[in-house]
């Protein structure tokens, strides 16, 4: 039973909490809202409980009813907070006990403006004819598609009756039952039903519906996506069965049974969302080489790591996200071999520093337990902070048990100690503190400072450089081609074969390795210019290094990718991309005015989740 309060919530889940929900919901592409009941089951922790306090967020609640008695319950909304939503407060016919529970049904429906949904029109989908619709709950937007208790706190078990048009198909984060059913109006409308039997937080509720197929790429895996994009995306993904099967070796038995992707359109913010049975990726992933796959990695390492051990409040988030790029790493080595873990460490740690940088290195965001008290939106504080930190963190001290096998174990133990629970930093540092309490050399790990303090990590991490040499060196090559920025043909000797034959990993990093030389003093637009020709970087259709060299290229005033930019960021909405573009147009002198018009023109098209960061960086209403 979880003991800590969330800051984000205002569900009195430590009193009573709600443990299952069944949903009959129908999904209404007319007015771009979603309505029906959900039944929560609530268990009573802490007699004398004579009310139960949800999360809400635009929501319109019809009726709130005793499922065992038909009375019905009386209920009332507070004042709404901008960034938590309104707590709505059901109260009981009576004061309950410990041990006790109650079933409540409230009818509701969401309004259009809710967070969590995103509604497409036909012509944003890649087959013209039918709208899509898609959720997105992280952090806390799951209050905005259903009334809940909604903090990773509370886990529950849910199933889900969903009714669509016809021909639509929805899927949902849970194990589906049926083959649809026809619905009482005949060929209109027909009704998709799912179990999740295994307890999740509020965040990992997902619903999708659209013109969807699927093609089977393993034993447990399927990957759906419009017609359009299905047979791109079973290419791309074809080695998931390999990346479960060495996920497993490092962390245990898979528990979910089924594990399916959906490759959504453009407008999906994240680069994936591992929503439980159905992890959600979004196209800027079709390489078509299979080279940006290791978000799928990514998201299976989710499974163990976020899904079945979960941070029990959004301060906590590096629980989730550390472990996971550890344990993504983990799978990169154990099929690509060491040298391909340290490479991508050390290219994790690239990433932290830029995003220390941009945050400010002593703003309380750099933190790996940041303070989100006092009503902070858990969406603002979002950065790569979470992920690397928690990464540098975890490999450190892999490093003072004695490396991969003690610590490896450790995992194994930690992830079958606390699964299907939530976890705070404290009861993790106490976990490791007591299972490693014979190794004398954790004596030397200072909490406070790498748990709490801003900034870059206390200890510095080795890595092997092997197969990042080469981008380094053509890195620091161009880097001192043009040290003053005013203007270079490039190094000596620079050539179309410098890159020849890399991965764009390796571009990636040699152009993020050459960004971070170039914090202080950006590169001369002549210099990039050049290297656009040497190596086809403005032709590249690779969304990894479109991102990275366009950054590049905006710093150095390079004109020349400002439509190729603007392109890019009308064209998909990701926030990985989005956010770092717009914030390099909007500093630079070319590109400020540009910045803005073109959020306005794409904003309709971005998730509001992205719409609404992307408006803050560029402080626009």
């Amino acid at each position: 039973m979880p003991t800590t309060q969330d800051h984000s919530s205002f569900a009195n889940y430590l009193q009573a909490a709600v443990t299952h929900i069944d949903l009959d919901l129908s999904v209404h592409f007319d007015s771009k809202t979603v309505g029906g009941t959900a039944e929560l089951h609530v268990n009573v922790n802490q007699s004398g409980t004579a009310e139960l306090l949800l999360d809400t967020r635009d929501l319109i609640i019809n009726s709130v009813v005793d499922k065992h008695t038909g009375q019905d319950l009386p209920f009332k909304f507070a004042e709404e907070h901008k960034a938590l939503g309104t707590k709505l407060t059901i109260g009981f016919d009576k004061k309950l006990s410990e041990g006790q529970s109650i079933d409540i049904v409230i009818s509701f429906s969401t309004m259009p403006k809710s967070t969590a949904l995103q509604f497409l029109d036909p012509s944003q989908t890649g087959g013209g004819k039918h709208p899509y619709l898609f959720t997105q709950c992280q952090a806390i937007h799951a209050r905005s598609f259903i009334p809940c208790q909604d903090t990773p706190a509370a886990k529950l078990t849910y199933s889900a009756a969903i009714t669509v048009p016809t021909p639509l198909t929805a899927l949902m984060s849970a194990v589906p039952q049926n083959s649809p059913e026809a619905s009482a109006d005949g060929a209109a409308t027909h009704t998709f039903k799912f179990t999740q039997e295994v307890p999740i937080p509020s965040y990992l509720l997902a619903l999708a519906v659209g013109e969807l197929e699927y093609r089977q790429i393993g034993p447990r895996s399927k990957v759906w996506s419009e017609p359009s994009m299905v047979e791109a995306g079973a290419y791309e993904f074809a080695d998931t069965a390999k990346f479960l099967s060495a996920a497993e070796e490092v962390a245990g038995e898979y528990v979910w049974g089924v594990y399916d992707l959906l490759l959504l359109p453009p407008s999906f913010p994240y680069g994936g969302m591992e929503n439980p049975c159905l992890t959600f990726v979004t196209p800027t992933l079709l390489a078509g080489d299979r080279s940006l796959v290791n978000v799928v990695a990514h998201e299976i390492a989710h499974s163990w790591t976020g899904n079945l051990v979960t941070n029990a409040t959004w301060e906590h988030f590096w629980l989730n996200e550390g472990f996971t790029v550890f344990l993504e790493r983990k799978i990169i080595g154990r099929l690509h071999g060491e040298k391909a873990l340290q490479f991508h460490a050390a290219n994790g740690y690239l990433s932290l520093v830029d995003s220390i940088h941009q945050i400010g290195d002593t703003h309380n965001f750099t933190a790996l337990v940041p303070d989100l008290s006092g009503g902070v939106d858990p969406d603002d504080s979002f950065s790569k902070v979470p992920y690397e930190k928690g990464f540098y963190f975890l490999y450190y001290l892999q490093g003072v048990v004695g490396g991969s096998q003690p610590f490896e174990a450790f995992l194994k133990t930690y992830l079958q100690h606390f699964k299907f629970k939530t976890l705070t930093t404290t009861d993790f540092k106490n976990f490791f503190c007591d299972y490693f309490k014979d190794t004398e050399a954790i004596q030397q790990i200072d909490w406070q400072t790498w748990l709490y303090s801003p900034g870059l990590p206390p200890v510095q991490n080795d890595y092997d450089p092997t197969l990042g040499q080469a981008a380094e060196a053509l890195a620091k090559k161009w880097h001192t081609s043009d040290l003053m920025a005013m203007g270079s043909n490039g190094p000596q000797g620079a050539s179309p074969d410098d890159t020849k034959d890399w991965s764009s990993e390796m571009v990636v990093a040699f152009l993020d390795k050459l960004a971070s030389y170039r914090t202080r003093q950006p590169m001369h637009r002549k210099t990039t210019r050049r290297m656009a020709e040497l190596y086809g970087l403005d032709s590249s259709k690779n969304a990894e290094i479109r991102g990275s060299w366009y950054k590049l290229a905006i710093n150095a005033e390079d004109e020349a990718v400002l439509p190729l930019t603007v392109q890019f960021l009308k064209e998909q909405g990701r926030m990985k991309f989005l956010r770092p573009l717009y914030k390099a147009l909007f500093k630079s002198k070319m590109g400020k005015d540009m910045a803005v018009q073109t959020f306005k023109e794409a904003r309709q098209s971005y998730h509001p989740i992205a719409a609404k960061m992307v408006a803050a960086d560029l402080q626009v209403d």
